[in-house]
């Protein structure tokens, strides 16, 4: 199937899915804790006439039962041998199901390892083991893809650059959401549609995670951004627990009608998840055969993306800097720590200009002495990590500008695209394959432009070009290429004329470099802000600066204010506001008549009244805890001090802004982590006794779930806490959790489950502690895990993530 079948077949739509296959596998007799694709090969009359009762009931695109057919995680069942045979073979059933009636969509998910620098699974070894099983599918006679049930964007970038380098089939993809709005990871879903469809993803959408009632929202957030198709999922309902027993309580003729509102929401394509059956598809089909499809956005909107924050680019929008400080040219200090490997400053600048404004973050690495492409990577993870800022690539070599975008786990601006013929044919369709707007700078193999018309000519030729190749003039942004006003009179003027010509005959959004118009001058900052003012005026987007430099930044806020911008007036008074509580009691120079001595290093990271360990652990700095801890040790500070007054009040600050949605997964876990080298570090210097050592804990994943990211940052966090925690790991049965914690005399059991077909599970551990005597507090997490179920299975306690683990734990053992 040809990408333009796809976009027709959905234009006639609504596009009908199937529904659930784990949930009624069950019912048919699979157990728990099996490989479930050698299962259904081993079984395969039950698979086909599932799915034949799916093409019955009016389905368009069956899932291959390929779900978890990769390498990591066949390799869990000793199959990986198999990985080849095992796909045809799956392919092939549901072929033989569909006969011709329906299309066949290869399923692809997560391999429950957790990608770098949050796990250890590199970016280019999950596209390879996604190339691994997309080249047999595709070739196994696929009719197309889809990637579904997936937590991590990154995973999905993975899956999709993999599936596009192996061939050219349509791919849909579907995230599962927390009832927050956000994956574990912190993407919102139009986040995940903006970099999903720039990236060459042909469909977006949720599945999985919840009923199909509390779906309509995010669908109509997505459709908000969506310039390819949406996909719609839902489960029957949330599980419930009846009689001992998971079910699905939405029947079938609720989930069609509120299949309609999805389809009004904006979702072409929908089907079932979790709990749904052929009656289920068959009611949809007739709720919706005769509706009209929502409409695909046919003009996109410019918008960068990190993976947790969306930035949109508009003409008439407020003005936006792009922080320059991470770049090491005139910068002694951070060269010498960018050749030592340490990335303490580049960490502290990110923080730095994302708290002062910057919209946008540019990282340069060019500098002698380091492997640029080596360092770029580095960075680009360590800020990803740090800040939600999308990031400005920005390097003279291609190889390094390609590097960075295939990792960036969002939507990135390439700084920059010239008319050079080597720039222009080789990074524009970079920018084009994945998905990047890029900075269009006016130069040619001739060097600089003559004049303003000649500049004028570059920009519609790279344009031209741009558009030629799939990309859109959305895409681009224009550098109003400043040069300096000492050497040039009218170097300000000219750029003026860039300026409004962009926005107001081509409509692109322009940028440029500010400080280049005053090189030479005395006090500089003067004329950059004189510069900036009236360039503002005549329709500069967007500057290069230091987001630290209050004069400029203000400027800039009160331009927005005199222009009548939407909302500028409250950001103004905003901003004046933070600055008097900033300032408090200080005085303020807002222009510095000397260059300060120490100007190309990022301020301290520490806050009145907070520790440099206490902040090492706030911004999960690694690299510089340790040295944070010695100096505390060698100024008298005792280990259980530093753990006490320094480490435990910086991690539950941690988890108080993880609770506020300020924080996310990755940041919550590099703070961890951070915590950890500092505990590590002390503790064999600590002078406890036995009484003195906190409870035992055992925690695993259930049997039958080999899920386990969760649980790991459960284990981390309680270790972090001083708890003595016993990981089990992952698919653990009942009878080994019950008999450690008898052996260990463990305080509380921790148990874990992902999937709703695994966390019957728990009640197994409940009952049998019950059984053998164990009084070991029971508690209990996971995605479709909550309080009701907690109780009805007489667990202890529910947590809704790590942090809340923690609290929990604590607030049993002082009971």
């Amino acid at each position: 199937m040809t990408k333009a079948e796809f976009k027709k077949l959905v234009e006639n739509g609504p596009v009908i899915l199937d529904g659930a296959t784990g949930t009624n596998l069950q019912k048919a007799g699979m157990p728990v804790g099996v490989c479930p694709e050698q299962w259904i090969l081993e079984n395969p009359d039950i698979m086909i006439k599932l799915q034949e009762d799916y093409v019955a009931a009016g389905t368009d695109i069956l899932y291959a039962p390929t779900f978890t057919a990769n390498r990591i995680k066949l390799e869990e069942y000793g199959l990986a041998d198999r990985l080849e045979e095992m796909n045809r073979e799956l392919i092939a059933l549901s072929k033989k199901a569909a006969q011709g009636k329906a299309l066949v969509a290869a399923d692809m998910t997560m391999t429950g390892q957790q990608l770098y620098p949050i796990g250890d699974l590199m970016f280019e070894d999950l596209v390879d083991v996604y190339k691994e099983q997309a080249e047999v599918v595709a070739d196994a006679g696929a009719d197309l893809f889809v990637v579904e049930t997936m937590m991590s964007l990154q995973e999905c970038r993975a899956a999709v650059i993999a599936i596009r380098e192996v061939c050219d089939l349509p791919i849909m993809v579907s995230l599962t959401y927390n009832p927050d709005g956000r994956t574990l990871y912190g993407t919102d879903p139009a986040t995940a549609t903006v970099v999903l469809q720039s990236l060459g993803a042909d469909a977006i959408g949720i599945n999985c995670s919840t009923g199909p009632e509390d779906m309509i929202e995010p669908v109509e957030k997505m459709a908000e951004y969506a310039t390819i198709p949406i996909l719609a999922k839902p489960n029957a309902g949330l599980p419930e627990l009846e009689n001992g027993v998971t079910v699905y309580k939405t029947g079938q003729e609720e989930f069609a009608s509120c299949g309609k509102k999805l389809v009004e929401a904006g979702a072409s394509i929908i089907g079932g998840c979790c709990g749904t059956t052929p009656e289920h598809i068959r009611a949809l089909k007739e709720a919706v055969k005769d509706m009209p499809v929502h409409k695909p956005l046919t003009q996109k909107r410019r918008i960068l993306a990190s993976e947790r924050k969306l930035v949109e680019i508009t003409l008439d929008g407020n003005f936006m800097v792009i922080g320059e400080r991470i770049n090491p040219t005139g910068k002694k200090k951070l060269q010498a720590e960018l050749r030592e490997g340490s990335l303490n400053m580049v960490r502290q600048m990110a923080l730095d200009q994302e708290e002062n404004g910057a919209a946008i973050l540019d990282v340069n690495m060019g500098m002698n002495g380091i492997d640029e492409k080596e360092m770029m990577i580095n960075t680009i993870y360590e800020v990803t990590s740090t800040v939600d800022c999308p990031l400005c690539i920005d390097s003279s070599h291609v190889d390094i500008i390609e590097a960075a975008l295939r990792i960036y786990p969002g939507r990135a601006l390439i700084n920059s695209i010239s008319m050079e013929k080597e720039k222009m044919d080789k990074l524009l369709p970079i920018a084009e394959k994945y998905g990047a707007m890029f900075i269009l700078l006016p130069l040619s193999d001739a060097g600089l432009p003559n004049d303003s018309e000649e500049k004028h000519a570059i920009i519609r030729t790279v344009m031209e070009q741009a558009i030629k190749i799939g990309m859109s003039k959305e895409d681009i942004i224009v550098d109003g290429l400043v040069a300096t006003i000492g050497a040039n009179p009218r170097a300000a003027i000219e750029c003026y004329e860039t300026f409004s010509y962009c926005k107001n005959e081509l409509g692109l959004p322009t940028a440029c470099g500010l400080s280049n118009i005053s090189f030479g001058l005395p006090e500089r900052t003067y004329v950059n802000t004189a510069f900036l003012t009236m360039a503002i005026a005549h329709g500069l987007t967007m500057a290069i600066a230091n987001p630290s430099q209050e004069l400029l930044m203000n400027a800039a806020f009160a331009s927005d204010l005199l222009l009548a911008r939407e909302e500028s007036d409250i950001r103004y008074i905003e901003r004046m506001n933070m600055l008097a509580e900033k300032y408090a009691g200080q005085e303020r120079v807002l222009v510095p008549v000397k260059k300060a001595a120490a100007d190309d290093q990022a301020k301290p990271g520490s806050q009145e009244g907070r520790s440099a360990i206490f902040e090492a652990v706030l911004k999960g700095n690694k690299g510089g805890i340790l040295d944070e801890v010695k100096k505390a040790l060698a100024d008298g500070e005792k280990p259980d001090e530093i753990i006490n007054h320094h480490l435990i009040p910086a991690i539950n600050e941690v988890g108080v802004l993880f609770d506020k949605q300020k924080y996310f997964l990755p940041q919550l876990i590099s703070s961890a982590n951070t915590m950890k080298m500092a505990i590590e570090y002390v503790e064999p210097m600590l002078e406890r006794n036995d009484a003195e050592q906190k409870a035992t804990i055992v925690v695993a994943t259930v049997e039958g779930d080999i899920h386990d990211i969760g649980k790991n940052l459960v284990v981390l966090m309680l270790k972090n806490y001083g708890y003595n925690v016993i990981d089990l790991g992952k698919d653990v049965p009942a009878s080994l959790i019950v008999e450690t914690a008898l052996k260990e005399h463990a305080k509380v059991i921790g148990l874990s489950a992902l999937m709703t077909t695994t966390m019957m599970r728990m009640k197994d551990v409940v009952e049998l502690a019950k059984e053998m005597g164990c009084s070991s507090k029971i508690v209990i997490g996971g995605a479709a895990i909550n309080e009701s179920f907690a109780d009805e299975i007489g667990a202890d306690g529910y947590s809704k993530d790590a942090a809340d683990c923690v609290k929990l734990v604590d607030r049993l053992l002082e009971e």
